[in-house]
């Protein structure tokens, strides 16, 4: 903005509302060419500054480069900055849970909390009261008024891990959560309302689990707005030697160690090798043959220790 003498309460209060400065006229040419510049570099810094929060933190990297991962990155891309529910479906031990961290620490949310629930770890007769929260006197052991996952998560995303090992009447009260934005802690009838990205991810196959009358086709439908699968290794055999890199990068950090190599025979063996345990595996063979194996691993370490 250039304004004259008498209108510096006009620059002031126009700065007020959202002006970066005011060159008083006649414009000094030095002090205006000095601004834009300011003004252009403070631009980039708030865009820079945007897109490091949108960076993923080490721990939840996503690594491979197969057509399979590239159109995951892209895909969360795109949905990451949605309130768009998403359904993750894959083997177990394929990184499931990456996917989830990727879309929250992508998303607008990323400021708020990350909730995980192991639906499968959690016994079915605990399994509301962990999501939902219990009131005192709701049961024998509920000592005090407890607030569940989705009042934990508000304002950020929750994440329910092997939700096809929920039980039925859980699986009704997630639906009401998902439809009316509100839920309500065990034993109490008052509604709390929740600001809640709900993303949820399985190795079952929720259309057979319908069928069997197992799995509930509304909540299904609510929950399955963004399908993401994520293939097994078999099926993304050239991500291996990466994701043996990073492994042993992370492992000899985590033992203080020199980093070993692996030898171009030994990868392309662990590339033939039948991975039904999936990444999970392959991190647990890699460790297992930098303690095992020679200087360099070789094709005869993977014969020796990576066996099944």
């Amino acid at each position: 903005m250039i304004s004259g003498h008498g209108d510096l309460d006009t620059a002031v209060n126009t700065m007020r509302l959202g002006a970066f400065d005011y060159i008083s006229k006649p414009p000094d040419l030095n002090r205006l060419l000095n601004t834009v510049r300011i003004a252009l570099d403070r631009k980039e810094l708030v865009v820079e500054n945007k897109r490091l929060k949108k960076k993923v933190s080490k721990n939840y990297e996503m690594i491979g480069e197969s057509n399979a991962i590239e159109n995951i990155k892209e895909m969360i891309d795109k949905v990451a900055p949605t309130d768009a529910r998403v359904l993750i479906t894959g083997p177990n031990g394929t990184g499931k849970e990456l996917v989830a961290h990727w879309l929250h620490q992508k998303s607008d949310r990323s400021k708020g909390p990350m909730i995980e629930v192991n639906c499968a770890a959690i016994p079915s007769e605990l399994i509301e009261s962990e999501l939902f929260g219990h009131v005192k006197g709701a049961f024998t052991s509920a000592n005090k008024d407890r607030a569940g996952k989705f009042e934990a998560a508000n304002g950020g995303t929750i994440f329910l891990d092997e939700i096809g090992d929920m039980s039925l009447s859980a699986q009704a009260k997630v639906l009401r959560a998902l439809q009316e934005s509100r839920i309500q802690r065990v034993g109490s009838d008052k509604d709390i309302k929740v600001n809640v990205r709900v993303v949820a991810a399985t190795n079952k196959n929720l259309k057979k689990e319908i069928e069997e009358g197992k799995f509930r086709e509304d909540l299904y439908h609510r929950l399955a707005v963004i399908l993401i699968k994520v293939p097994a290794l078999n099926d993304r055999r050239e991500d291996i030697p990466l994701l043996v890199d990073y492994f042993t990068d992370k492992i000899s950090k985590e033992q203080g160690t020199v980093k070993k190599s692996f030898s171009a025979e030994a990868l392309k063996l662990l590339q033939n090798y039948d991975w039904t345990g999936n990444i999970r595996e392959l991190r647990n063979v890699v460790e297992r043959l930098i303690i095992l194996g020679g200087k360099e691993v070789s094709e005869s370490d993977v014969k020796s220790f990576a066996s099944k």
